[in-house]
């Protein structure tokens, strides 16, 4: 698997503060987390495009938050994969903030959905962090999430590399290159954030 490297745990070390720092910055980024602790889920996080945008948005300056589909949270339940789980904690991040574009996903069903979806079948998530880990690029293999004594926890299995280069650059764990190529099509990221390099295959 190509992927990316860290120079060293210095830099690592870094580029998480930096990370915490934009988050707690953030007049969307950090009140999504605040909500989303108040859930008391015992694995969690906000992740993928949310990171992404927050992030980027942060780079290239921008005041104005970029359109977000949706805020993902990802969150690892094994003991209860229905729907209707994933429905009801929706609701309740909705009671709290309805003005909140909420996306709730227990990544230990995603092997439940995956290939109906997805054209194959994959094995189930193991954790949190390897649900993170199968997600589409690697700059947006990331998650965030909220402690009580208000650190903030980064999973970033492929370091955090990418996301501040700002490079687009398929994850093969579980993403085909079709899937990808179509991401990349369909997102636009360079209309979006012109400094950004996407990596074709």
């Amino acid at each position: 698997m190509d992927v990316p490297t860290v120079d060293s745990h210095l830099q690592t070390s870094q580029l998480t503060t930096r990370l915490a720092t934009i988050a707690r910055e953030s007049t969307w980024f950090w009140p999504a987390l605040v909500a989303a602790r108040t859930l008391n889920l015992p694995s969690w996080c906000i992740g993928a495009g949310a990171v992404r945008n927050l992030v980027w948005d942060s780079l290239h300056g921008y005041q104005t938050p970029s359109l977000l589909p949706d805020i993902d949270v990802a969150h690892f339940n094994a003991t209860d994969l229905s729907t209707e789980r994933d429905a009801e904690i929706q609701c309740r991040l909705n009671d709290l903030d309805p003005f909140v574009p909420w996306e709730v996903t227990n990544q230990a069903a995603v092997h439940v959905w995956f290939e109906s979806t997805f054209g194959h079948p994959v094995a189930p998530l193991e954790s949190l962090q390897d649900a993170v880990a199968s997600w589409p690029e690697f700059a947006t293999s990331v998650g965030v999430s909220l402690r009580d004594d208000d650190s903030i926890d980064v999973i970033a299995p492929y370091g955090l590399d990418d996301l501040f280069a700002m490079i687009v650059r398929r994850n093969p764990a579980r993403v085909s290159i079709d899937t990808y190529r179509k991401r990349v099509a369909q997102k636009q990221y360079q209309k979006r954030w012109p400094h950004v390099c996407v990596v074709p295959c």
